[in-house]
């Protein structure tokens, strides 16, 4: 696999624990819509009354369950229009939720078309164009902003370190953010992001692990 292939994803996975917003609203998961590749090879499969173009989204141990429900939908086209469209809802629902749960990461339904976050979608485009440029951009503005945004209250409050107690705090709050930050975005870059649920089991950076920073992004 490219290396962009990996690196890509994994530091938008890290924005989005880091507390970066790339746009307005919460993040929502990408498999989750209805627009998504999951759900776009669930349409292919019922099309070609063929359930292998989903299996690649599920675990070995999970396709019986998958098999299941893409059998009653496609039993079910033969019982009318609302029947066709429930049962495919319901066989939509089981494979996103078993895709979802074998990563680890909450269901809470399936979401609209369109509701996927701006750097998703261009993470997608950019496999259609055969081009990451506009997608590299998108995701180094955002790493800029928010290593200048952290670096200039480090700054800041350095001024002031030793002024008290308390605005010495704020310096070490400051400064603990400062460098979790670089060091989360560099794991990232390296690989080391966890599959859609972002980083997990992360230890805390050597040297800052008795601090607590409410990052409060």
């Amino acid at each position: 696999m490219n290396r962009k292939t990996i690196v890509i994803p994994a530091l938008y996975l890290t924005l989005l624990s880091a507390g970066v917003t790339l746009s307005a609203g919460s993040a929502r998961a990408h498999c989750d819509t209805m627009d998504g590749p999951v759900i776009q090879d669930a349409r292919i499969a019922l099309k070609k009354n063929d359930v292998t173009p989903v299996l690649k989204w599920v675990r070995e141990k999970d396709e019986p369950t998958v098999r299941a429900s893409f059998k009653e939908a496609v039993a079910a086209a033969q019982k009318g229009t609302k029947a066709k469209e429930a049962a495919e809802h319901r066989f939509f629902t089981s494979l996103v939720k078993v895709h979802r749960t074998a990563e680890g990461a909450p269901f809470t339904g399936l979401k609209p078309a369109g509701t996927v976050e701006p750097p998703v979608a261009a993470a997608d485009e950019a496999l259609a164009s055969g081009s990451s440029t506009e997608l590299v951009k998108i995701v180094t503005d955002a790493v800029a902003a928010g290593i200048r945004e952290r670096f200039d209250r480090v700054v800041e409050a350095k001024k002031h370190k030793d002024e008290s107690v308390a605005a010495g705090r704020k310096y070490v709050a400051a400064y603990v953010e400062y460098t979790h930050y670089v060091e989360r975005l560099h794991q990232a870059a390296e690989g080391h992001a966890a599959h859609h649920g972002g980083p997990t089991g992360t230890k805390a950076p050597h040297g800052h692990g008795d601090a607590h920073v409410s990052h409060g992004h």
